[in-house]
Order: structure tokens, then sequence, then C-alpha cells
């Protein structure tokens, strides 16, 4: 969609995306294979189908706002605030609405495949903290001892990406909790160039961050349905 707002052509998935989004459609048709043979009285296939659609347009949304991002930031060639005439200025805040768009997406999906997994291994991570995170969810698969596969490989998918997320989290909870990211970057520089021009905080580490959260929320994703995937293929053959 935003693509061909911005004149440009379709998205064609490869790579880790396209994995990523064939294993998301593959657990729905076999969702769909278990309804018939189950009738799903419960709702639950049809709860986890709804869950893993949600995800799929979530993961869809996420990668076009790093597009997006990108493509505003290419269009903002000053260092300095004060040096933007007024269409580079709205390159910058459009730039800058994607960036936050992105990293806060990032944490939602992240939040909502916590509770799939929650739900579909009964980790009750609610009775440790009524409003759990993923990050929650991942310590009770060790702190139960349950699935220790998928828990170590999803540990260290996030301990590859530790440093950026580390970075998005915090500019996720200064967004969402106390102040807008960037005012506080302007205030920092204020500070340090008293009645100077403001420079710019660093557009490509920014991004550089965000494409890593990318990449981990697709790696995420990829190895929690693949392990969804086997797990039913394995108990159906019992």
């Amino acid at each position: 969609m935003l693509r061909s707002l911005l004149g440009e052509p379709p998205r064609q998935n490869e790579g880790l995306l396209a994995d990523t989004m064939i294993i998301m459609g593959n657990s729905i048709q076999l969702l769909h294979k278990q309804m018939e043979l189950y009738l799903d009285p419960s709702h639950d296939y049809r709860k986890l189908e709804v869950w893993t659609h949600g995800l799929i347009s979530s993961l869809d949304e996420l990668e076009q706002c790093l597009f997006a991002a990108t493509f505003f930031r290419k269009k903002v060639v000053t260092d300095f605030v004060d040096d933007m005439d007024a269409a580079e200025k709205d390159n910058y805040a459009r730039y800058v609405f994607f960036y936050k768009d992105g990293f806060i997406r990032l944490f939602s999906i992240l939040d909502k495949l916590g509770t799939v997994l929650n739900e579909l291994y009964n980790l009750n991570t609610s009775k440790e903290k009524p409003h759990y995170s993923y990050f929650t969810v991942l310590r009770q698969f060790h702190y139960l001892k349950v699935h220790i596969d998928l828990g170590n490989t999803l540990f260290t998918i996030k301990e590859n990406y530790k440093e950026a997320l580390n970075v998005l989290r915090r500019r996720r909870n200064t967004e969402i909790h106390y102040m807008n990211s960037e005012l506080q970057d302007d205030l920092w520089q204020r500070h340090q160039a008293l009645y100077g021009k403001i420079e710019l905080e660093d557009l490509d580490g920014h991004l550089r961050d965000l494409e890593q959260g990318y990449r981990m929320v697709c790696e995420t994703l990829l190895a929690s349905y693949d392990y969804i995937i086997q797990e039913w293929k394995k108990n159906n053959k019992k």
C-alpha cells in the first residue's frame, strides 16, 4: 500500500520475509485441516487462525514502515534542522513518523506472538505478570521447563539482536510513557549547543536498529511457526 502511495512498484516477497510469510501461511492451511477433522467446538483453532492472520498483517505493516522511513530518510540531506527548507522539514517529519510507527509496531508484534505462544502452550504467564510482554512469555519456557528447544531458539534470536532491541525498546518506552523520542534528542542537542543550531540525530543508525529489529521479528515468527507446525505433525502421528 505505502509503495503505491509513494510511486514505487509493489513489494516482491523474498528472502527472510518470504520464508516467514510462507510458513505462517502453511500454519493456517494446517489449522483448516485441524478444523475439518475435529470441528473445533471450542473455537481454539479459529482463534489461532485469526491471531495468525493478524500477525501476518502486522508483519506486512512493519516492513512497510521500514521501507517508508528509509524512503523519506533519503530525502533529508542537511545536517541541521535550522538549515532545512519547508519541503525537507516535511520529509524529515515523515521519516520520524514511520520510524516511530515502526518500532512501536515491532514490539506490538512480539507481544501478540507472546499471546499466541502463551495460549498454545499453556504457559500461564498472566499468573507471573498480569500485563505481560513477549519477553515475559519467553522467560516462562525456562521457568516451567517446557518446550525447551523452542525457548532456547527464541532466546538465542533475542540475544543475537540484543543491542538493537535495547535501543528500540528505550525509544519505544520514551515515546509512549514520557515524551517524544525526537524531542528528547532535540533537548540534548540544545543543551550541547546552547544557542547553536540543532544537529540531527543519527538517522542512518536509527534505521539500522529498526532493520535489525525487523529481522529479529521475522526470525522469531519463523522459528515459532516452524515449531508449531512440527509439533502438530508430530502429535497427529500419535
